[in-house]
C-alpha cells in the first residue's frame, strides 16, 4: 500500500490496480461496513482511493487490517465474512494474520486446511518440527482435526508409506459405558473423531 497522504485524523491509502476491490471490500461493501463497525475510523472508497478519518491509533489500525487483507487476496485466498473477523482480531492482538491465515496444509475435496489462530500455527509448526507433539487444550480448538491433516499431508508427499489411527481408551467428558459387539465395535466409538476428520480429507473407501 503506498500512503498519499499521513496527516492527523486523515489517511488516503490506494489500493493496488491489481486487487479486485470487489474481493476486498465484499459484495455490497459488506466486508467494508465489517471494517467500519470495528474501528472508532471512518472509511470511505473512492475508485481504488481509501480515506481513513479518526484518532491517529485508529487510523493505524484500519490501515493494517487493510494491510493485512490485501497480502492474503494477493496469494490467490479469496475473503469471506469469518476472515475479515478473524483478520481484524488476530491484528488487534499482533498476530501477523496474513501469515497465519494463508498456510495452506492440504487442498483436498473442494477444499483447503489451514490454521485459524495463532495456537493452531504453533502446533502446525510444532508438528514440522517434532517427531511426537502432545496437544492440549479444550474440545473444538482443532487438535485433532490438524493432526490428522498433518497425516494425510506426509502421506501424500510420501514422507510415511501408512498412516496408524490411535487413541487410549479413556473417556473425555461424557462417558460410553459398557459397548456391545465386537473388539473393533467397542474401539470405534473412541476413534470416531478420527475417522470422521479423515473422511473430510480422503475418499472414505480408501480408510480401512
Amino acid at each position: 500500500m503506498n500512503p498519499l497522504a499521513n496527516q492527523d485524523g486523515v489517511r488516503k491509502i490506494v489500493v493496488p490496480a491489481a486487487i479486485d476491490l470487489v474481493n476486498l471490500f465484499g459484495p455490497n461493501d459488506e466486508f467494508l461496513r465489517i471494517m467500519e463497525g470495528s474501528f472508532s475510523a471512518d472509511i470511505h472508497l473512492r475508485g481504488n482511493e481509501v480515506t481513513l478519518t479518526g484518532t491517529t491509533a485508529e487510523i493505524a489500525r484500519a490501515a493494517d487490517v487493510l494491510g493485512e487483507l490485501i497480502t492474503i487476496i494477493r496469494t490467490g485466498q479469496g475473503l469471506d465474512v469469518e476472515t475479515v473477523e478473524r483478520v481484524i482480531t488476530m491484528s488487534a492482538a499482533d498476530e501477523q494474520p496474513a501469515k497465519i491465515l494463508t498456510q495452506d496444509i492440504l487442498s483436498s475435496r473442494g477444499k483447503t486446511i489451514r490454521p485459524k489462530t495463532l495456537n493452531q500455527k504453533r502446533y502446525v509448526d510444532a508438528i514440522d518440527r517434532n517427531t511426537v507433539v502432545f496437544g492440549i487444550g479444550p474440545a473444538g480448538t482443532g487438535k485433532t482435526y490438524l493432526a490428522v491433516a498433518k497425516a494425510v499431508q506426509a502421506l501424500q508427499d510420501k514422507q510415511v508409506n501408512r498412516i496408524i489411527l490411535t487413541r487410549p481408551a479413556i473417556e473425555a467428558g461424557e462417558r460410553l459405558g459398557f459397548l456391545p459387539g465386537t473388539l473393533s465395535d467397542k474401539i470405534d466409538p473412541y476413534l470416531r473423531p478420527l475417522y470422521d476428520a479423515l473422511h473430510d480429507m480422503v475418499d472414505p473407501e480408501s480408510v480401512p
